[in-house]
Formats: structure tokens, sequence, C-alpha cells
């Protein structure tokens, strides 16, 4: 097979390997696994902060390289700039992806624990993004945060809120009430 690439220059050798492996040849996608993969992996490291995470991405990477590297193009950068940029967009995927499971993660266990409570908490929580719910709740004195979270996201019932913080089961009513009218309030200006 040949190639319908330009040569690469000398002074590029990761270039070189994938206009090779462009062309199909193993042997030089073994050689630029080994040459290039410790630098990839630092770079994935420092993006999805995860090692385990990182390898995956790493061997997405590569999965890649094999499949599609006919789209380097020398004359646009060097082979190790493509694929620092590659690794990069790929960690970056993965960043997004996680986050993303993680704020539907936490908007279901919303849900699922507001259907234990009032229609105002029901409605509060079902309408709120993860992030409005954490920002809005850091705006609420603690009085009022606490025994909401102790509710809301470590399951408690008011009757225990109250023994655990020693206040009576009546404030403690009154707090959860007032803070997720506040919470409502916060959620509907931020949208």
């Amino acid at each position: 097979m040949s190639s319908d690439h330009q040569p690469a220059d000398s002074a590029d050798p990761g270039g070189a390997l994938l206009i090779r492996i462009a062309d199909g040849d193993r042997s030089a996608f073994e050689e630029l696994f080994t040459t290039h993969s410790r630098v990839l992996m630092a770079v994935i490291v420092r993006i999805v902060k995860s090692r385990t995470l990182a390898e995956e991405v790493l061997q997405d990477c590569f999965t890649e390289v094999w499949t599609r590297c006919a789209g380097f193009d020398p004359g646009r950068g060097s082979g190790r700039a493509w694929l620092i940029t590659l690794c990069r967009r790929r960690a970056i995927d993965c960043v997004r992806s996680v986050q993303a499971q993680q704020d539907r993660d936490f908007a279901d266990g919303l849900r699922t624990t507001a259907e234990a409570g009032d229609q105002v908490e029901q409605t509060v929580i079902a309408r709120a993004e993860s992030d409005r719910t954490v920002s809005a709740l850091r705006i609420l004195p603690d009085e009022q945060a606490e025994p909401i979270v102790m509710a809301f996201y470590q399951g408690m019932t008011h009757t225990q809120i109250s023994e655990n913080l020693q206040v009576p089961l009546g404030t403690i009513k009154s707090r959860i009430r007032d803070g997720m009218k506040k919470l409502r309030e916060e959620l509907e200006a931020s949208r």
C-alpha cells in the first residue's frame, strides 16, 4: 500500500510513524506506542485526575490513531502535537462524560428522596439541577441548610434530625419549610 501523504520530515519521527501507520504498518504502531505513550499518559492524567480513567482514555486514543491516523497532515503540525491534541480532546470528553453521569445520578437521587416529602419539596427538587441546588444550599443559613441536607441527602426523618441536632421537632420542621421556600425562590431566580 502507498500513502497519499507527503514524506515526513526526519525532525518529526512521530509524524513519520503516523504516516507508516496510515499505510497499515503494525510495527510503526508498536513503535509509536512505545515512544509516545508515557508523554500522552501524563497529558491525560493531568486532565482526568485518575490513572484508571487515563489508561482507558489512552487505549481509546491509540485505537483512534490506528483507525484515523490518515487524518494526520504533516503540513499542519508535528505528529507529537497531533497526538497530544487527540489525547487532550479525548480526556476532556471523558471528564465531561463523567461529570454528566454524576449530575444525572445526583438529580436522580434528589428526585427519589423528594417522593417522600410534601408537594413543595417535590417541585423544588424535581426542577433543580444539581449544581444550582448545591449553590442555592450554600446561600442558606446553616440552621436551615443542615436539616435540609440531613432530610434529603441522608434520608433522616424530622424526628431523627431533631434528636441529632437537639432542637425541638417544631423548630426543625419550620427550618426545613423556610429553607425550602428560600431554595425555591433562589432556584427560580437563577433560571
